[in-house]
């Protein structure tokens, strides 16, 4: 995900620091070093990382726009310059711009926010800001919370003690809290230093930025693999007692499948697979993961030339055109796939699924899947011709079902009238006469309206006294019985006011 780096160029970080009681640097410089540290990291463990520089104080400014140039936003920052008071509120208004133009609001992004912990002063202060949160229209609204998911990271070139002697302790974790609350702030412990400063920021990049190492399985081969960007633990909301699931760091290749039958699954998030060079360092990630390889050093040369199950893996399912169903922890599985940035460039991609044994419901459970070997016949016919998905559900789904409906009073008048209809032609149409008053009366039992199934027992009891001579005996009788069937479920007893409850044809000597 995206990262923002918010710096604070106010005159309060200009403030000076006795270092080692000789030589006096100021609160910027320490930022500056903390920033350079980070950024050193990322170009040597995160390099995929898209990374922005703005400054503000009562303005702000883009330094750098979103880039993997670690080089641009190192030299960016030592060409700073001091201005004014702070107004986090107005260089929020810019980070919640910069991203929507670039990224839209449906990718997320971790913003850093680095600064001393001075709130600023009068009007545009975050104190002031937080002040007038419920006095404001809809044209002035505070830009927390953004439109796009958000972590943030509040760097303070400060110790605890000396914001909590103020109130800017209390007001910067309620602008962690109005972003969403998934981040954390970050103080220096002891004196401020250049120690101290990297002791925070190495807090930051293992919190943040550390590298997702895993060991991809698959049978008896494996390889060293890094998922970019790092999975998320994932909570589910309708557990019980919601646990973060995280992914396993062993990766394990469960099956392989055909991209028709898995089709386009809803996923929750998705990922680089980037193999590791198994003769370079553990931080350094490999190229095999692409199908186009730019010269490079020779210690990546002699890297690449090295056998790597992932970059087989790639290869084989980019030929093939399947996906492999990869098991990421208890009853969480994801997929493996190859995905084409251009006509020759591809990358190994994982997508990962909603936790639980039956993530995909046209597939069924994933545990219950198997080879084609131990099938009694091939489920995809001899010649491809069929395939065994999607699943049909053993329990009939509702929506397939002829329900009734009543949004208007003609529906329900239809329903009536086509039971009047059939009665008055008793007893050619026994079975159909009945087959119409149990569907009236098992949708007026579902809805509630006792008062329906009264009002149809006194139509069919107004019917039986209009039956001409001629009708026939059995229509009376069948009349009368549907009559009192449908007056004793309107008074709700359990017995008669059962939803399974059928009401069945009255049972006579005479012939029809």
């Amino acid at each position: 995900m995206p990262t923002v780096i918010l710096m604070d160029v106010s005159l309060s970080m200009t403030r000076p620091v006795s270092l080692d009681g000789i030589e006096e640097f100021q609160r910027k410089n320490l930022a500056v070093h903390g920033l350079n540290m980070l950024f050193e990291h990322m170009a040597s463990n995160y390099r995929l990382e898209f990374t922005a520089l703005m400054a503000f104080s009562s303005l702000w400014e883009l330094l750098v726009p979103f880039t993997r140039d670690y080089n641009a936003l190192q030299e960016a920052l030592s060409s700073l310059e001091d201005y004014d008071k702070t107004c986090v509120e107005s260089a929020l208004n810019g980070v919640n711009n910069l991203v929507q133009q670039e990224w839209g609001s449906a990718c997320p992004c971790q913003l850093v926010l680095v600064t001393d912990g001075s709130l600023g002063i009068g009007k545009g202060s975050l104190r002031h800001s937080l002040q007038t949160l419920k006095h404001r229209g809809d044209d002035k609204k505070f830009p927390l919370p953004f439109p796009f998911p958000t972590k943030l990271f509040i760097m303070c070139v400060a110790n605890a003690e000396e914001l909590q002697m103020t109130d800017a302790m209390d007001n910067l974790e309620e602008l962690l809290r109005l972003s969403g609350g998934d981040g954390q702030i970050f103080t220096m412990d002891g004196p401020l230093c250049m120690k101290s400063v990297q002791g925070m920021f190495g807090r930051l990049i293992d919190y943040a930025y550390s590298p997702f190492h895993a060991v991809l399985h698959c049978g008896n081969l494996s390889s060293d693999v890094q998922v970019f960007p790092r999975p998320e633990p994932v909570v589910m909301d309708e557990e019980v007692e919601p646990m973060p699931r995280t992914v396993s760091a062993d990766l394990e290749i469960v099956g392989f499948i055909e991209i028709a039958d898995i089709s386009s699954p809803p996923v929750i998030s998705r990922h680089l697979v980037l193999p590791i060079a198994p003769n370079k360092d553990v931080d350094e990630v490999g190229t095999g993961a692409t199908d186009e390889l730019e010269e490079e050093p020779s210690a990546s040369q002699m890297a690449g030339k090295s056998p790597n199950f992932c970059v087989l893996l790639h290869g084989s399912l980019k030929v093939e055109g399947m996906v492999a169903l990869v098991q990421l922890g208890p009853e969480w599985y994801g997929m493996l796939y190859s995905q084409a940035d251009s006509k020759k460039k591809s990358n190994l991609m994982m997508s990962l699924f909603e936790p639980g044994p039956e993530p995909l419901p046209w597939l069924g459970k994933i545990s219950y899947l198997g080879p084609i070997s131990e099938a009694a016949e091939n489920p995809y016919g001899e010649d491809d011709s069929k395939s065994p998905f999607p699943l049909q559900p053993q329990v009939k789904r509702s929506y397939a079902q002829n329900v009734t409906v009543w949004i208007k009073a003609s529906g329900l008048q239809t329903d009536v009238q086509k039971i009047l209809r059939n009665a008055r032609k008793l007893p050619d149409k026994t079975q159909t006469f009945y087959k119409e008053l149990n569907r009236l009366r098992k949708a007026a039992l579902a809805f509630g309206f006792w008062e329906l199934l009264k009002g149809v027992a006194d139509l069919l009891e107004r019917e039986c006294t209009m039956l001409p001579d001629s009708a026939h005996p059995d229509a009376a009788f069948q009349l009368s019985h549907a009559a009192q069937q449908l007056k004793l479920a309107s008074t709700g007893d359990s017995q008669y006011a059962a939803f399974d409850h059928n009401i069945v044809p009255m049972h006579t000597d005479f012939s029809s």
